[in-house]
């Protein structure tokens, strides 16, 4: 896989779990790395200097992707350290599976959810493909879901393929729309062992694997080459694609 010395990518929600992993995967590409969270500042730090450790160049950023302003901001922190972004990745979103989030509201739910998966990948996308094109060109690769496609009968999972849904619909729009400045892409995770499926009892991570042809459930890591491929030149000629990334249990 290509390497991306001298380019600099933002992350979002790259505090822990997938975006941690997105994260460091380009550095250890050669990307210099802006770590962006909302809430874990000593896991971001953490992320920032794991990425230091490979040599590269990482600061963390406090922003909520659902607010214009703080948008904004990251894009203005990123552009005043690094003067330049060649790749954004929109991999925040909202948890409303594990801690106090899982007793609120459905209807809590719901809004938090629209407001940081689909409106924060909507702002972000528009405000870094602005940057971008007056630079000539740039890379935007946002977070879906697979079962998007599929379908999955339960109320988070009706909230969550909502929102992610509407991030693939959008994205492929997007691609028109910033073309052929700037590329956008979808990575699409399955059954990826995060913070949830880690907590969950062995009996439902044994039916995960049982139901993946593969066999076996995916690792943030799998969904970080994905993106580092698609932000990578050998991905030049590709814009408004999906890659799923669930081990088969989804195929498109």
């Amino acid at each position: 896989m290509g390497r991306l010395d001298g380019r600099v990518a933002v992350v979002t929600g790259a505090s822990r779990g997938i975006g941690r992993a997105i994260a460091l995967a380009l550095g250890q590409a050669g990307a210099d790395v802006v770590v962006d969270y909302a809430q874990a500042g000593a896991q971001a730090d953490s992320v920032v200097r794991e990425v230091e450790s490979l040599g590269r160049r990482a600061m963390a950023v406090r922003a909520d992707v659902a607010l214009p302003a703080d948008v904004q901001r990251l894009l203005d922190q990123t552009l005043a350290s690094f003067g330049r972004v060649d790749a954004w990745v929109n991999n925040a979103g909202a948890d409303i599976l594990t801690g106090p989030a899982r007793t609120w509201p459905e209807e809590t739910k719901w809004d938090r959810v629209m407001a940081v998966d689909l409106k924060g990948t909507w702002l972000c996308s528009r405000t870094a493909a602005a940057a971008m094109s007056e630079r000539g060109e740039g890379v935007i690769v946002n977070v879906s879901w697979d079962h998007v496609a599929h379908g999955m009968g339960n109320p988070a999972a009706a909230i969550y393929a909502a929102a992610k849904g509407g991030v693939s619909a959008m994205s492929r729009c997007l691609a028109r729309e910033f073309a052929p400045r700037v590329r956008v892409n979808v990575v699409a995770p399955g059954w990826i062992m995060t913070d949830w499926l880690a907590g969950s009892d062995e009996a439902t991570r044994r039916t995960v694997a049982a139901a993946t042809p593969l066999g076996r459930w995916g690792t943030p890591a799998d969904v970080a080459s994905a993106v580092v491929f698609l932000v990578s030149p050998e991905a030049s000629f590709i814009s408004g694609e999906t890659i799923l990334v669930g081990g088969g249990v989804v195929m498109g």
